[in-house]
């Protein structure tokens, strides 16, 4: 057991996190996201995070993890056809909470697919939000 590590924040996941370097990108997928078979394809690491929400893991990963403020994103969400996802009000709260510099982008349904193909790592969660997915740009401590 460690001081000060979110109890969400399992040691694989952890492992993954501080291998990560400057520009590698991460995905926290929600229940939906076909996980497993995305990650078999691109030979990503997947952690399994059942049963725990995508806000909880998000800010829990956000009290250790740095964002990219080099490139033009560094936050990249799936977009549906209409409307916007609720729990994307509870996204722009965490991130303003933070004191990271966020940098939005937002991409259909099949582009998301073509850029989570290039995760380091997937993180399957238990969010039923539909399009709750995140990908999440490493940057470097300051």
């Amino acid at each position: 057991m460690l001081k000060g590590i979110p109890e969400v924040l399992s040691p694989q996941l952890l492992k993954i996190l501080d291998e990560m370097g400057h520009g590698d990108e991460i995905l926290l997928a929600d229940a939906n996201y076909p996980v497993e078979s995305a990650g078999m394809k691109n030979g990503s690491y997947v952690v399994r995070a059942d049963g725990i929400g995508m806000v909880e893991i998000l800010e829990a990963i956000l009290k250790l993890f740095p964002l990219d403020t080099f490139s033009d994103y560094n936050i990249a969400l799936m977009t549906p056809e209409k409307g916007e996802p609720e729990i994307w009000k509870e996204y722009e709260k965490i991130f303003i909470s933070s004191s990271e510099e966020v940098k939005f982008k937002k991409f259909s349904r099949f582009e998301f697919y073509d850029l989570a193909a290039k995760s380091y790592a997937i993180v399957a969660t238990g969010e039923r939000a539909l399009y709750a997915n995140i990908i999440m740009k490493k940057g470097v401590i300051k």
